[in-house]
This record gives C-alpha cells, sequence and structure tokens, in this order.
C-alpha cells in the first residue's frame, strides 16, 4: 500500500538569538490510509513541531531547514516543503486533505467569532456552496461528533462550551471538508476520564466512517494502545523507535521506549508502588550531548560507544520493527573514519 504522507529526514529549526534549537533533526516515518499513527515522546521531544512542519505552519523564528514531507493523492506527489506557506497551494491543503485538530481549542478558535460562522469559514473556502448550505453541514457536523442541539450551539462562541464540547466542536471543525488525514495533537489534554474516553470512541466512529488516517500526537501510552496501528517514538527531534503498536509494547527495544513503558501503572502493581522514573531530564536545547542523544540517562549505555557516534534508525527483527541503539547494531567506523571523526554514522 502506497503511504499517504512519508516524512523522509525532517529538520525543522529554531534560529533565536541564543543560538540553534533543532527541534526536529531528521524524523523519518510514514502514515497510511485509513491507520493510525501514534507519536510518542516527553514534552519537548518534537512531536508538535513535526506536526505544524507536516502543514507548513512553523512560526518564526522557525523553518525547515532539510528534508521532504511527500503527500500521495489521486493528483500524484507533492512535497509540502517546497511549498510556500502562504501559498495557494498549500492553503488548498490545509483543512481539504489533511486537517489539524490543535492541542488547546480555547485558545485556537476565535474568541469573537461564534462556532458556526469558524466552520462555515473552512467550509465556504473550500467547496462551492451557500451560505445556507454550509451552515446545515456545520449543524450536521456538531450533530456528528455528539454536541446536543447542534442548530442552537452554530451562534455560541468557544467559552460558552464546556472543555469536552469545545474538543469536539474543533473536531467538527477538522472534519468540515473530509479530510484524507487528521492530525490530532494532545486531543485528550485536560480533560476528565469519561471525556477522554468520548473523545477517543468519537474519532474511531469517524475514522470508520470516513477512512481517513489519523496522526495522533500524545504522551499517554494508554491512549496509543487503544487507538495506534503503528507507533513512532520521538526523542530530542529523532525517531528512536517505530513499529506495530503491538511490537511497541510487547517488545519494545530501544531503552527509552523500555523507560515509558515502565512508568505507566499496571492493574496488577501493589497499592501505592511507586513507579519507575526515567532518570535525568531532556537536555538543553543549546547544549545536546555527543553521540546517541540518550545516553546520560541510558542504564544500558555502551562507553566508548553511545557518548561517542550517533547511532540511526535501522530494522531489527522480521516485523518491519526498527530501532536507533547500538545495542542492536554495531556502529559503522569505516563511515565515521571517511567522515572526518565526526560522530555520525549510517
Amino acid at each position: 500500500m502506497q503511504p499517504l504522507l512519508e516524512v523522509k529526514d525532517l529538520k525543522t529549526h529554531f534560529f533565536p538569538d541564543e543560538g540553534i534549537v533543532r527541534a526536529v533533526d531528521g524524523a523519518s516515518f510514514a502514515i497510511y490510509p485509513g491507520q493510525t499513527l501514534g507519536i510518542v515522546g516527553e514534552s519537548g521531544c518534537g512531536k508538535s513541531v513535526t506536526a505544524r512542519s507536516i502543514l507548513n505552519l512553523v512560526d518564526p523564528p522557525g523553518r525547515i531547514v532539510s528534508g521532504s514531507i511527500m503527500l500521495h493523492d489521486e493528483f500524484g506527489a507533492i512535497d509540502i516543503t517546497q511549498l510556500k506557506s502562504d501559498g495557494r497551494t498549500i492553503r488548498a491543503i490545509r483543512g481539504a486533505v489533511i486537517a489539524y485538530v490543535f492541542q488547546e481549542p480555547m485558545s485556537s478558535f476565535s474568541p469573537v467569532h461564534t462556532i458556526g460562522s469558524q466552520i462555515m469559514e473552512a467550509i465556504l473556502y473550500h467547496q462551492k456552496v451557500s451560505k445556507k448550505e454550509a451552515r446545515a453541514r456545520g449543524v450536521e457536523l456538531l450533530r456528528r461528533v455528539g454536541i446536543p442541539r447542534p442548530a442552537q450551539r452554530m451562534d455560541d462562541y468557544a467559552f460558552q462550551l464546556s472543555g469536552g464540547l469545545r474538543q469536539r466542536a474543533m473536531i467538527a471543525t477538522a472534519l468540515a471538508c473530509d479530510p484524507k488525514l487528521l492530525i490530532a495533537d494532545e486531543p485528550t489534554t485536560a480533560l476528565d476520564v469519561t471525556t477522554q474516553a468520548q473523545i477517543l470512541e468519537l474519532l474511531r466512529e469517524l475514522q470508520s466512517q470516513n477512512g481517513m488516517a489519523i496522526m495522533l500526537i500524545t504522551h499517554n501510552l494508554g491512549v496509543v494502545a487503544e487507538m495506534a496501528d503503528s507507533v513512532v517514538v520521538m526523542y530530542l527531534g529523532r525517531v528512536v523507535e517505530e513499529g506495530s503498536v503491538d511490537d511497541i509494547f510487547y517488545n519494545p527495544r530501544h531503552p527509552y521506549t523500555q523507560a515509558l513503558l515502565r512508568s505507566i501503572a499496571s492493574m496488577t502493581d501493589e497499592p501505592r508502588t511507586r513507579l519507575p522514573t526515567i532518570s535525568g531530564s531532556i537536555p538543553h536545547p543549546y547544549n545536546r550531548p555527543a553521540g546517541c542523544l540518550f545516553h546520560p540517562r541510558c542504564p544500558r549505555k555502551i562507553v566508548g560507544t553511545c557518548d561517542a557516534y550517533e547511532p540511526t534508525l535501522r530494522p531489527v527483527g522480521s516485523t518491519g520493527q526498527s530501532v536507533s541503539c547500538f545495542l542492536y547494531h554495531e556502529p559503522d567506523l569505516a563511515h565515521a573514519v571517511e567522515m572526518g571523526g565526526v560522530a555520525h554514522v549510517s
């Protein structure tokens, strides 16, 4: 099956006065039609910047430095990195082909426009319909996402809705033009457990109805286990492991993935059991470690290797799982010599 979206060696950096922040530093993955890809990692690992890069929504002083984001559809392949951020092509893609559910709907909705007017704006921009038809479509969308009295809610403002209803309204706005890919950035953050379950069930129902792909960004591994078909684990802007959801949860390879999974509470844990934590913290963006970026926090690091060479993502096993770790492959010393001793190996 041809992927709907292919991200290859994506690098998105920020250039403040203090130095360079490598928010995304060589990420690669693919999203397939009708499937859900979970992107996981600690806060600050580059998940949201990766998502914004896909829609060319990176704010200054950031920009996509290199790599490609190939969108495949019936019209062929388009490299999103080559499009102007305010150009006609990318504006036609946003909302119609790739939609985004932002992390905080309260700050994403305009406070001075009604929910209905913002849904209608997206419909009127991408489709040749009348305002009456766009409003009817908006009412139907609100009904589909489970908002009661949708006709009345069309005239409400964001502050008049609860957190759960705002999130549903944000999903309705994203689905206004039946996108092929829905990027959901922490869609259950700040919601109570019951509302979280309802939002996730809603996403599953909409995916089964529309056949759209979902890119689910979260640090909640429980959500990933419930929703995702495949998983990408990111650390400091790089993909350190990827594979099917079963591979990641039942046979994690990278020490970082293993540490993330150990930090989740289990039904079999004794009461008041202290959960394991990952030692240390994410390095400062201006002081990235040499070699493997995770080695200062890794309990299984190989001294002289992990602190000297950069691993790259390579296949491991026969299930399609890939991992970036010297526990599973040796550094290519010959290539490192050719590079003049630079601690990057392919």
